[in-house]
Formats: C-alpha cells, structure tokens, sequence
C-alpha cells in the first residue's frame, strides 16, 4: 500500500461518517417523500419476486414435457403466465425507476441548494483555499457521483442482496449440494472487492481533484481572455490545458485499473460456480438424483446469482465514488467561517440587531484599539499586517494613503469583516464585532474594492444590486453622481444594456463609476472606496468626488487613492506605513511637515498633475 492511500479503516470511518452527514441532510427530504420512496422500493422487490417465479414455471414446463404429460392447454396457460409476469416486470420497473431515481435526482437538488447556500456563508479564508474551479467541481462531478450513489447505486444493492438471498434459498431447496458447490468461489469475489475498493476510493479522490484543477484553469482562462490575446499566450496556455488533461487522463487510467480489475473478477467468479454446476449437477440428473425441470431451475437461479456478483464490482466502483465525493463534499459543508459569531452575546447583553442598527445610523462610530492583525496560511504568515492601529472613525470623508503595501487594503477588508480580529480591537457604536453576526456589519457598509465586481446583466440591475426595488429615477440619480449617466444613455439599450461578464463591454473607468453608483444607491452609515477611482482622469475623479460628497453628511467615507488632488478634498488624511499609522493631520499639514506626503506631492507634480 502507498503512502498516499489511506488505511482501511480509517477510510471506513471516513465513509460511515459521510454517510452520517449525508443521512443528516436528507433526512428532511427523506420524510417529504417517504411515501414515494417506500412505494418505489415495494415495486423494486415486486419485480425480484416476478423474476424469482419464472424459473418455476420453466422448471415445470420441462418435467411435464420429460414426462410425457404435457397439453396444449398447459402449454398455453404457462405460456400465459410468463407473459403476464414480463408485462408486471415491465410496468413495475419503470414505476421504480420513476420513484427512485427520481428521488435521486431531487437529492442531487437539495445537496446542491446546500452547497450553495453554505458556501456564500463563508469568509475570505474559504475562499482563499477553495478557487471557483475547484468549487464548481464539487458541485458538478462530485453531486452526480453522489446521485448515482444514491440511486442506481442503491437500487442495484437493493436489488442483488434481495436476488441473491432469495436465490439462495430456492437453489438450496432444490440441492444443497449444487448450492455449495456454487458459492465455493464466492469469496474470491469477496477478497477482492475489500482489497480493490480502497485503491478505488484514493484514485477517484486524485480523479476529482485533477478535475477541480481542470475547471478552475479554464474558468480563468475564460475570465482573462483578452489579457490572454494582449499578450499572445494562446499557446502557452493550449500547452498548460493540456499537461493538466494528460494528468487528469493519467488519473482516470488509475481508476480504469481498478475497475477493470473489479468487473472480470466478478465474472470469473461467476463462471466458475456455473462450470461446476454444469459438471455436479449434470451427475445428478444422470443419477435421477434431481429432475432435468430442477436443473434448469438451479441453472437460472445460478444466473440470477451471477448477476448480484457482477453487481458487487459495479456496486463497489459507483458507492466508492460517492463515499468519495461525498467526503469531499462533506469537507465543504463541515468548514465554517473563521468570522462565525453567535448572536446569543449580544442578546445577553441586551443588544439586538435592530436596535444595534438604529444606534449606529444615527451616530456611526467605528473604533480601532491597538488593532493588530496577521495573514494566516500566508507567504509571509506570521509577519504584522496591521500593527497597534488606534483610530476613531466618525462622520466626515477620510483620505488613506501609503506605499504599497502599508497595510490600506488590509484595513479596509477588516472593517467589512472579511477577515476575522481578535476581541477588543475593532468596535462599531461601542459594540464589539465579535459579538455581532458579519453580515449584520456588512449592512451598515457600502464597499468599493480596488477591482469592482460587476455581473453579466443590465446596467440597471448592477447598479440597484443592493436595493433591487429602486426606481429608475433613483439609479439615474445615483449614476449623475457618479459622473456616468450620460454615457449610459450613449449605450445602445441605456440602462437595459447588457454589460457582459464581469462588464466586459465596459472600460476600467466605466466599472468603477458603476461600482461606485451601486454604493451610493445602497446609502449606508459607512462609505468604503479602496482605490477605486484609479482608472479616471482628474477632471471626471473630481465630478464623481463632488458626488461623493453629496451624499457623505452625516456617514463615515473612506477613500484609499495616492492622488494628492482627491486627498486635498478629504477632511483628513491618514498614513500608513509599514502597518503602522505615521500621520494623520491635514492635507496641507502634511505637505508641510511629512516627507514621504511631499515626495509623492513632487512626483505627482512632475507628471503634470
């Protein structure tokens, strides 16, 4: 056994707790179809007990036709009896089928719905390790191997065990002997299902996540398209699409091993106990010992066991692929949000969400106690981001600046809670933010980030994202503001026009204008722009900067730009270095007494700004 492949019992625990999770889940969607699920299998052992009968009546047909006894009308009525059976079998298998597979099919819904609605619960850290494409992968390869599991999966297991058993005890009726001699070969079969299904389940897992990397490099390729073209790297990334396809290949023919291992094992088994049957039972027919209807029964019997041994690596190949996927999936559902907070503290405390957010829309306050912060599962994991930041935050436009990587980026993602703070260090209205839920933070803020996030819809719809019921007039109002209105009335539908994914029909200047309308419309306490004015030109930054202004009485604006003309017009300016806060004074303060304020004043100068 490899390194890499897990120890059987750890992965039998890895599947009973799986199957916990997964019985967990269901369990509500198990109850609202219960009725369906129990007529389904109903149907499914009906047809076994359909198909169990047909040996008997052949067993029948024959001795009475060795005997010299049969008639037309016996015959006939035989005859008869098979079809109406074939008819039952007919209508009953596709009534299960309908049942349970469709009920395999709603399960594959409902873990999907969950998945979705789990994953936009999680924070910056998530989302850190887990790339859109190895998300999608999940919700696409892993939910389907999961279905599968659950539906043909569980009928085909349904189905052997119930054939099987019942297989078993007419054939030991007709002969114990022939039964044993049959079952001999058994626990080969068995020896290597158990030794084959472990490898099965690491290499399906190296499968998934091959395809997850598959996944993740095409949706940015996609995304990066016209980075891609600038620069010519059609080639390179042809070349880098296809060692990932060889790898994800390479994985597959490891499962392709197993499986092929899997499949003629059973059937050797299979033909084995048939070639002994042929040769014992055959003896017992010369001997009289059996009747030639009682060998032809055994022989069918002997078939209909067949088929659960085949279904063993079948079964075996399709439960270990959902095992797998489901643990995987199960990795996705178990994590939580570093920044998940029980709402019961502030209750203790006789703080609730609404009275938290009236206090804080009539006198927004944001403070930072000696706030030190860490990137953990970072390059530089360990190394301060922020360190002691003391700062009061209250109404009035404040202008962040520093070099890069001084840590202004950091602080904006902080007070939007997308990373979590230790306790004592970040407060909003006096109420620490660990006491709070994130997303009710969130709602006090309007975020701009340095690479705004549009959709693939209308010029509308982006811009009312947070307030979806706002009226035309509001969204042109908003969009004067952000100095962009009359280039949206240029656009071929006006604000009906479709910008394409991620606004890819608009310019740089033109996504951050749209951003910024977005966070004017949604008109929250707290205003964030982290260097989202950077693509505009002087004349229309300081148009969308009087509109800014416009809407800041009585909110807290921070605005994180290097331009000195838009710092001129904040009310202060705050710098940051290393971390760590150097200044915060005036514009013309600093340009008096801070060198590094006035080397960026001087270089700004000499481009003619």
């Amino acid at each position: 056994m490899t390194s890499q492949e897990p120890e059987p019992s750890a992965q039998s625990f890895q599947d009973k707790l799986s199957l916990a999770v997964l019985l967990a889940l269901l369990r509500p969607l198990y109850f609202q179809y219960r009725y369906r699920l129990l007529l389904g299998f109903l149907a499914l052992l009906t047809v076994d007990f359909l198909q169990l009968t047909i040996p008997l009546y052949l067993k029948q047909t024959v001795d009475i036709l060795k005997n010299g006894t049969a008639t037309s009308q016996e015959l006939l009525r035989t005859g008869g009896f098979l079809l109406l059976t074939a008819a039952g079998i007919l209508v009953l298998r596709f009534t299960w089928q309908v049942l349970i597979i469709g009920f395999s099919r709603r399960m594959e819904a409902h873990l999907r719905a969950r998945l979705f609605a789990h994953i936009l619960t999680m924070d910056r850290f998530f989302f850190d390790q887990h790339p859109p494409g190895d998300i999608m992968a999940h919700a696409s390869n892993d939910l389907a191997a999961v279905q599968m599991a659950g539906g043909m999966g569980m009928v085909a297991a349904v189905d052997a065990l119930v054939i099987s058993g019942a297989a078993l005890v007419l054939m030991i009726y007709i002969s114990p002997f022939l039964t044993l001699m049959a079952v001999l070969p058994l626990p080969l079969l068995g020896l290597s299902a158990w030794f084959l299904s472990d490898r099965l389940h690491t290499r399906f897992d190296q499968v998934q996540h091959s395809f997850g990397l598959i996944t993740e490099f095409a949706r940015n390729s996609m995304v990066s398209i016209r980075l891609i073209k600038g620069y010519t790297r059609e080639r390179q990334q042809v070349r880098a699409f296809g060692e990932l396809g060889e790898k994800y290949v390479a994985a597959n023919l490891k499962v392709a091993v197993v499986q092929g291992l899997l499949f003629p094992v059973a059937i050797l088994v299979g033909n084995l106990g048939m070639l002994l049957i042929l040769y014992y039972g055959g003896k017992l027919v010369i001997k009289e010992a059996i009747t030639l209807g009682d060998f032809v029964a055994f022989v069918h019997y002997l078939y209909m066991l067949i088929w659960p041994m085949m279904a063993v690596g079948w079964v075996t190949n399709i439960a270990q692929r959902g095992f797998t996927s489901l643990a995987r999936i199960n990795r996705l559902l178990t994590a939580r949000s570093r920044l998940e907070n029980s709402l019961q503290v502030s209750e203790q405390e006789g703080v609730g969400d609404k009275e938290f957010a009236g206090r804080f829309c009539s006198d927004p306050v944001i403070s930072l106690r000696e706030l030190n912060f860490s990137y953990p599962n970072h390059h530089k994991a360990g190394v301060s981001a922020l360190t002691g930041i003391e700062l009061q935050l209250r109404p009035g436009i404040l202008g962040i600046a520093g070099r890069t990587g001084s840590g202004k980026s950091t602080l904006c993602r902080l007070l939007t809670r997308q990373y979590p703070v230790s306790e004592g260090m970040l407060f909003f209205a006096d109420q620490d933010v660990n006491s709070l839920a994130p997303a009710l933070i969130r709602e006090q803020i309007s975020y701009v980030s340095q690479n705004p996030i549009l959709f693939s819809s209308t010029v509308a719809e982006n811009i009312s994202l947070a307030v979806p019921d706002a009226s035309q007039k509001e969204i042109e109002a908003v969009a004067g503001l952000a100095a962009i209105h009359t280039e949206i009335l240029a656009m071929e539908n006006g604000y009906q026009t479709r910008i394409g994914e991620r606004g890819l029909r608009l310019s740089g200047g033109q996504k951050q204008r749209l951003a910024i309308a977005r966070a004017l419309l949604a008109d929250r306490p707290v205003l964030i722009i982290d260097d989202a004015l950077s693509a505009l030109d002087v004349e229309t930054e300081q148009q969308v900067f009087a509109g800014i202004r416009a809407r800041a009485a009585g909110k807290i604006v921070l605005i994180v730009s290097h331009r000195l003309k838009l710092l001129s017009g904040t009310d202060q300016v705050l710098l940051l270095d290393q971390g760590k806060v150097v200044a915060l004074e005036h514009h013309e303060h600093l340009l008096l007494h801070n060198d590094f304020y006035q080397v960026m004043a001087e270089k700004q100068q000499g481009r003619g700004r």
